[in-house]
C-alpha cells in the first residue's frame, strides 16, 4: 500500500476469516485508527501455545500514523492482546466504563498500567483527530458496555458494529441505540464492517432474560448444590445466577481466578449486585447444607486446568462435584472444544450429578440473520466487509447483504492484510499489509513458530531418541556410548534387542565415516539421524526424533 497518498485504506490484521484475534484499522493519509486488540485461543495443532495475537509489525513500522486503540467491548477476543501490544506500541486506548477496567486489571497483570494511557468514552463521546473523528454508539451483546464504532473520515463514515444482537429485553434494560444507528446511515456510510459470527444462523437470536427463566427453574428444582460454569465476562449471566441464589436463598462461591478478577471489577464498577452476605468464600461450603449452596465456576469450556474440569476430576484443592449436585454449562463450545466439553459432560453424569448444557442454558451474543440485515438497513453501507467469524460465516453473511440490496462488486471478502481501498467514492482491493499471527507461550512472545510446532507434533506422534556418543579428539574413535535414551518411543526394558541393534548401527556409522575421513560434526550427526531413521521405521513404523549428540575428549 502506497504511503502518503489521501486514500481511504481499510484492512484486519486479525479477525477475517477466523474466530477471535480481532484487530482492524482504518487509515486515511497519515492518520490510523486502530479498532481492538484480541486474542484467539489456540487450535489443537498449536501444542503448547497459551494464546495467539495480531502482528502488529505494521502498526510497529508506522507508529507515528497510529493514533489509537478504540475497543467495542470487554471480551477476550477484543481486548486480549492489549497488554502485549501495548509494550511495543504505547498509543492511547479508548473504551467504555467496564472495558476499561477489565483492561486495567489485564495491564496491571502485565506491569504496564502506570504506563498505560486510558481514555474513557461512552455513546455521546466524540474524539476528534487531525482528519479522522471518531464517534460510538450503544449495542446490545453478552457484556454491558458494548459500543460500534464511527469513523468520519473525508471520504464518509466507516462503521464497526463491533460485537452485537437486537435484544428488545436484555438483562440490564439498556437497549441497543437504533436512533444512533438510523441517524449515522442517514448521513451517509462509506463502509460498514459488521459481525458475522451467527451469520448462518435463521431468525432472530434469543434474548439473554430466556436463559434467566431456565436458571431460576433449575435453581427451583435443584436439591443439592449447584454449580454454574460461564465465561467470566458474561456480566448478564453472573447476575442472574445471583439473583436466582437470592430468590431462593443460596449462598455463592465463586471458584477459577479469571471469574474472581472479572466479577470483582464488576462489582465494583457497579455493573454486578450481589445482596449483602450472599457471596461466600469458597473455604466455607461445608458450613452451609448442599441446598444453600451455589457455586460460580470458570470451564465452560472444558478446559483441563479449569475449576470445573478439576473438580469433576476430584482434582480441585477445595472442592468435588458429588453425586446429587446440579451443573449448569451455561455457554456454547467454542469451535474446537466440543470434545473438551464432550468428555466433561460424560464425567459428571458419571459421578451422579444432574447437568444442564446446550441451548437450554445458553443464548449466543451475536445477532443472526434477521438481525444482520436489520443493522445493514438501518446502516445502509455502500461498500459492506463483513468480518469476524470463519470464512463460511463471511460468505454467509455476504449473501444476506445481496439480498438487502448490496451490490455483489460492493461487498469484500477479505483476508487478514487485504485492503480496500476508498478514493473518489469508488472501492477497489488495495494491496496487501503484512499481516500475520503470533504465538504466546508462557513468557515467550513469538518465539515459537511453525518449526518449533512442527517439532512438539512429531515428538507428540512418535517419542524422541537421544543417541550420546564420546570421540577421541585426536583420532576420531569411540572413546565412550554411543548410548541411547529414549523418551515416549519405545519401553526400554521390552526393547533391549531393538536398542542394542541401534546402538551397533550407531557404531558403524561413526566408524565408516572415520574411514571416509568425514569428520564435520554437522555431517557425523546427518549421518546418524539418516541411518538410524531408516533402520527405526523398517523395524517399527514410526519416526521419532532422533537427537545426536557427538563430544569430542
Amino acid at each position: 500500500m502506497k504511503q502518503g497518498n489521501k486514500v481511504l485504506s481499510i484492512f484486519a490484521l486479525g479477525g477475517v476469516g477466523e474466530i477471535g484475534k480481532n484487530m482492524y484499522v482504518v487509515q486515511y493519509d497519515d492518520e490510523m485508527v486502530v479498532i481492538d486488540a484480541g486474542l484467539k485461543f489456540p487450535e489443537e495443532e498449536m501444542l503448547g501455545i497459551d494464546m495467539v495475537i495480531p502482528d502488529i509489525t505494521y502498526l510497529q513500522e508506522n507508529r507515528d500514523k497510529v493514533k489509537g486503540i478504540f475497543l467495542t467491548h470487554g471480551h477476550e477476543d477484543h481486548i486480549g492482546g492489549l497488554a502485549y501490544v501495548l509494550k511495543h506500541l504505547n498509543v492511547p486506548v479508548y473504551g467504555s466504563k467496564l472495558t476499561l477496567g477489565l483492561v486495567e486489571l489485564k495491564l496491571k497483570e502485565a506491569g504496564i498500567l502506570k504506563d498505560a494511557s486510558l481514555i474513557l468514552v461512552d455513546d455521546q463521546s466524540v474524539i476528534s483527530l487531525e482528519t479522522l473523528s471518531v464517534s460510538f454508539f450503544k449495542t446490545t451483546h453478552s457484556i454491558p458496555d458494548s459500543l460500534g464504532i464511527c469513523v468520519d473520515t473525508p471520504e464518509g463514515k466507516v462503521v464497526h458494529t463491533g460485537d452485537f444482537k437486537f435484544d428488545q429485553t436484555p438483562v440490564d434494560y439498556e437497549v441497543a441505540d437504533l436512533a444512533a444507528m438510523t441517524r449515522i446511515g442517514a448521513e451517509g456510510v462509506v463502509a460498514l464492517l459488521s459481525d458475522s459470527t451467527n451469520s448462518d444462523k435463521p431468525g432472530f437470536t434469543g434474548s439473554e432474560r430466556k436463559v434467566g427463566q431456565a436458571i431460576d427453574r433449575i435453581f427451583y428444582q435443584a436439591k443439592g448444590r449447584i454449580v454454574v460454569a460461564t465465561f467470566a465476562s458474561n456480566i448478564h449471566r453472573i447476575q442472574q445466577v445471583l439473583d436466582a441464589a437470592q430468590h431462593y436463598g443460596r449462598k455463592v462461591a465463586v471458584i477459577g481466578r479469571s471469574m474472581q478478577n472479572v466479577m470483582q471489577v464488576a462489582l465494583d464498577l457497579g455493573y454486578l449486585h450481589a445482596a449483602e452476605g450472599m457471596l461466600i468464600d469458597v473455604e466455607d461450603i461445608h458450613r452451609y447444607a448442599a441446598e444453600q449452596v451455589a457455586i460460580l465456576s470458570t470451564g465452560s469450556q472444558g478446559e483441563p486446568m479449569s475449576a470445573l474440569t478439576k473438580m469433576a476430576r476430584s482434582a480441585h484443592r477445595k472442592v468435588d462435584i458429588l453425586p446429587g449436585d446440579t451443573v449448569l454449562i451455561a455457554a456454547t463450545p467454542i469451535p474446537g472444544n466440543e470434545r473438551h466439553v464432550g468428555r466433561i459432560v460424560d464425567q459428571l453424569y458419571r459421578i451422579g450429578a444432574d447437568v444442564y448444557y446446550g441451548p437450554e442454558v445458553h443464548v449466543s451474543g451475536h445477532g443472526s440473520q434477521e438481525e444482520l440485515k436489520l443493522m445493514i438497513n438501518l446502516l445502509k453501507p455502500k461498500y459492506f466487509i463483513p468480518v469476524h467469524g470463519a470464512f463460511r460465516m463471511m460468505r454467509s453473511h455476504a449473501k444476506l447483504a445481496e439480498l438487502v440490496g448490496i451490490p455483489p462488486d460492493h461487498i469484500f471478502l477479505l483476508d487478514n492484510g487485504d485492503t480496500v481501498e476508498i478514493s473518489g467514492g469508488l472501492a477497489r482491493l488495495g494491496g496487501r499489509v503484512h499481516a500475520g499471527q503470533v504465538l504466546i507461550d508462557g513468557l515467550g512472545v513469538g518465539d515459537v513458530g511453525n518449526i518449533v510446532l512442527r517439532d512438539r507434533k512429531l515428538l507428540s506422534q512418535d517419542g524422541i531418541l537421544v543417541v550420546v556418543v564420546t570421540l577421541c579428539k585426536q583420532t576420531g574413535a569411540i572413546l565412550s556410548g554411543p548410548d541411547i535414551l529414549s523418551r515416549g518411543f519405545v519401553y526400554v526394558r521390552e526393547s533391549e534387542a531393538l536398542l542394542d541393534e541401534a546402538n551397533k548401527l550407531v557404531s558403524q556409522i561413526l566408524l565408516r565415516c572415520m574411514e571416509e575421513k568425514v569428520n564435520e560434526w554437522s555431517s557425523l550427526k546427518n549421518s546418524v539421524r539418516d541411518g538410524l531413521s531408516r533402520f527405526l521405521y523398517e523395524k517399527t513404523k514410526r519416526r521419532p526424533m532422533i537427537l545426536p549428540i557427538i563430544m569430542e575428549a
